[in-house]
């Protein structure tokens, strides 16, 4: 599989997995012999995301080290993402207000899925708050965040490290040249590990595909549909629209992240792709400090396929029921999603989560996850994609923003690219 390229090589491993979870359908010897490697291949990319971020992290703020200057650069970057995720979430609610998705769904026909562990983890996320979040971006011990993978309060310190490692002067340099090889060494691992790609894919879509057959699947299937052709309107037409204000085209933003969609599509993971993308950002002409402040922080602030799903989800939930919901309910709830999504950023199954902290607010009953929550591993392959897209998209956006973007650099790689693809 050599002479093939990556994303050949995943489309490989893609395509078998589901012609051997179709096969073998129902059958629980798929997930006890491949669950294995799925799993091998998720915790080789969560062992090298937090020390690629801190190591890129802190050369990058070393090399800004102004604090007035840094500041600008995450006030923008905040300002872009809550801009870019409310026109999300209308657009979700514009969709379903328009095609009507959960109107006439047969609930008899439905298959009830467990939600229990979402359920207690929106109960522990909503007990924290809004304002305690922010509060917690700040770690009581830097060593207890990189341990429990949060990433928020690992950017806060690699910030702070980076600015003191700048103010060290000469005596800092070490430090620095200490950091820059541990995240050139880190590349390194990460491309090692892509070549297991293929497998992980494999492993990770086959159990997935054994599990659901296509009977529990029709009756959800104008939801399907509708979340896939909404997600794909929001990237050419939201996306596409913002990208060509930064003198880009999303299509070939697209070609240029194609291994890394598609491994996102196939694993419904974004953290796969997180060192991946910030690599090639750099190489398009985002600068190093912008790209590494502000990809990590959209993984937990700039969620578009997330945030465009919850709204087009909750409205499903309200049809299915028959429960009429006004403008004034569907602006609460803008309002509320605007707030919870970015409240319990970064916990496991998180559109679930924030989904179930949101429907209560507005009258929608909790039990209406359980109906689809069978096909939510299929809808979060798509909404993963435009998350990707939307981050990598952000660092042109702000980079542009601040006047730091290498125009020539992009237009070699891009020529670079295009070669490779001809």
């Amino acid at each position: 599989m050599k002479r093939y390229g990556l994303a050949i090589q995943i489309v490989i491993g893609l395509v078998l997995g589901i012609l051997v979870g179709a096969l073998f359908y129902g059958n629980p010897a798929v997930a006890t012999f491949l669950q294995p490697i799925g799993d091998v291949f998720i915790r080789l990319i969560k062992m090298i995301v937090v020390p690629i971020v801190i190591s890129t992290l802190i050369v990058g703020v070393a090399g800004v080290g102004d604090v007035k200057k840094l500041g600008k650069i995450g006030g923008k970057t905040i300002l872009y993402f809550e801009i870019v995720t409310t026109i999300a979430i209308i657009v979700g609610l514009l969709a379903a207000n328009l095609f009507q998705p959960g109107v006439g769904v047969d609930m008899s026909q439905l298959t009830k899925t467990d939600i229990h562990k979402y359920v207690e983890t929106a109960e522990t996320s909503q007990s924290h708050g809004f304002i305690e979040t922010f509060v917690n971006i700040v770690p009581k011990n830097v060593f207890e965040a990189i341990v429990k993978g949060d990433m928020l309060a690992i950017i806060f310190f690699s910030v702070l490290f980076g600015l003191g490692v700048a103010a060290a002067g000469e005596r800092g340099k070490p430090v620095l040249n200490f950091f820059q090889g541990v995240a050139d060494a880190m590349f390194w691992v990460v491309n090692a590990i892509m070549k297991f790609a293929p497998f992980g894919v494999f492993a990770l879509i086959g159990v997935t595909v054994s599990k659901f057959g296509l009977s529990s699947l029709v009756p959800l299937g104008k939801l399907m549909i509708l979340v896939h052709a909404t997600m794909l309107f929001f990237v050419v037409a939201v996306l596409g629209v913002i990208a060509r204000m930064s003198s880009i085209s999303i299509f070939t933003l697209i070609k240029i992240l194609k291994d890394e969609l598609l491994l996102a599509y196939s694993t419904a993971s974004s953290e796969t792709v997180l060192p991946k993308i910030m690599e090639k950002m750099e190489r398009l002409g985002c600068p190093k400090a912008i790209t590494s402040f502000v990809i990590p922080t959209g993984y937990s602030f700039n969620l578009d396929g997330s945030t465009l799903y919850q709204a087009l989800a909750a409205l499903f939930i309200a049809q299915m029921y028959g429960i009429d919901m006004p403008l004034s309910a569907q602006i609460t709830l803008v309002l509320v999603l605007m707030v919870t999504s970015k409240g319990i950023a970064g916990v496991p199954g998180v559109s679930f989560v924030v989904l179930l902290a949101t429907l209560g607010s507005v009258g929608i009953p909790l039990e209406g996850l359980a109906f689809i929550a069978g096909i939510d591993r299929l809808l979060d392959m798509a909404r993963t994609v435009v998350n990707v897209i939307g981050n990598s998209l952000a660092a042109v956006v702000i980079s542009r923003w601040e006047g730091q973007f290498d125009q020539n650099k992009a237009k070699e790689y891009i020529r670079e690219t295009t070669t490779q693809v001809a």
